[in-house]
């Protein structure tokens, strides 16, 4: 049985150095799973792996697209297929690594249905949006649902948004959507999938979120995301409300530019509160997995026994 490896954990909790030390001693590539990490130019604020640490082993999953163009998980899903039909095809071993967690459960269950929602749809749900804001799109979900709308959580816009989408492009009510959702076959059936979840006690990873947000802004932070509006990352949504790009903005905008230090702070804020629905997350919506607690031990045995 051919076998997938996944290795992911809350952000800095050290993912991408493990990742790499394990797949050049088994002769493995790396596809990595990071909702961000797919826009060029996005590299300090993601911590995507330099030009050194690629050239190390082949890596997937990177500088796919242009920020001003939104990458979906349907994108993810479909270059993550061809990567691993690559890879057994070669005898490959395939190690999945990163902390966007819809990424990584495509791999283990579906994550979207087979509606197709053209971009005139997704405009109108747009228009919508601005003109009455999120309360708008749920009552107009509320509308064409056929029936009450369960299954989805309200409170998040983004949630609520995609439902309508789908209603309106498929013309179906939302509980057969989600009835031919939950009848989608299980992705890469046939495959051992091997999965390992990092984690840190809570003021070790805080620490860690600390130096690696003033390390980010250190690095040049700020000019990244001056050139990326440049080349119209606020075109895309999802990509400029990224934790550390969006409180960039922010700051160009509004803040004092010499005021680094209130930048680190909010950055570091909210990638801790990032880190929580990580956690939420993986314990949730993933497999059971073995758990590694990196806290405890710095130098891990195998990370797949």
């Amino acid at each position: 049985m051919p076998t997938l490896f996944f290795l992911t954990g809350p952000t800095a909790v050290g993912k991408s150095a493990l990742a790499l030390d394990w797949a050049r001693r088994h002769g493995a590539e790396i596809l990595y799973c990071d909702a961000f990490c797919v826009y060029k130019g996005m590299d300090i604020g993601t911590a995507k792996p330099d030009r050194a640490e690629q050239s190390l082993v082949p890596h997937h999953g990177l500088d796919l697209s242009e920020v001003s163009r939104t990458y979906t998980v349907a994108d993810y899903a479909a270059m993550a297929k061809t990567v691993v039909d690559d890879c057994r095809r070669r005898n490959v071993p395939l190690l999945v690594s990163g902390g966007t967690g819809f990424y990584l459960k495509s791999f283990f269950s579906p994550v979207l249905d087979d509606t197709k929602v053209p971009q005139e749809i997704v405009e109108k749900v747009e228009t919508l949006r601005k003109a009455g804001g999120d309360a708008a799109l749920l009552e107009e979900l509320q509308k064409v649902a056929g029936g009450p709308v369960t299954g989805i959580d309200l409170a998040n816009p983004r949630r609520v948004r995609k439902a309508l989408e789908r209603c309106l492009a498929s013309g179906k009510p939302l509980a057969e959507l989600q009835a031919d959702y939950r009848a989608m076959p299980e992705p890469f059936p046939g495959w051992d999938k091997r999965l390992v979840i990092l984690t840190r006690e809570k003021e070790d990873l805080d620490r860690r979120i600390e130096e690696r947000t003033r390390a980010m802004i250190r690095a040049g932070l700020v000019d990244e995301v001056r050139r990326l509006l440049g080349e119209g990352l606020e075109k895309n949504a999802s990509a400029a409300s990224a934790i550390g790009y969006r409180e960039v903005i922010a700051h160009l905008k509004n803040g004092d530019p010499r005021d680094m230090e209130t930048l680190a702070g909010e950055i570091a804020a909210h990638t801790r509160l990032l880190v929580k629905k990580q956690k939420s997350f993986f314990r949730n919506q993933l497999p059971p997995g073995g758990n590694m607690n990196l806290s405890q031990t710095e130098i891990p045995g195998e990370l797949f026994p």
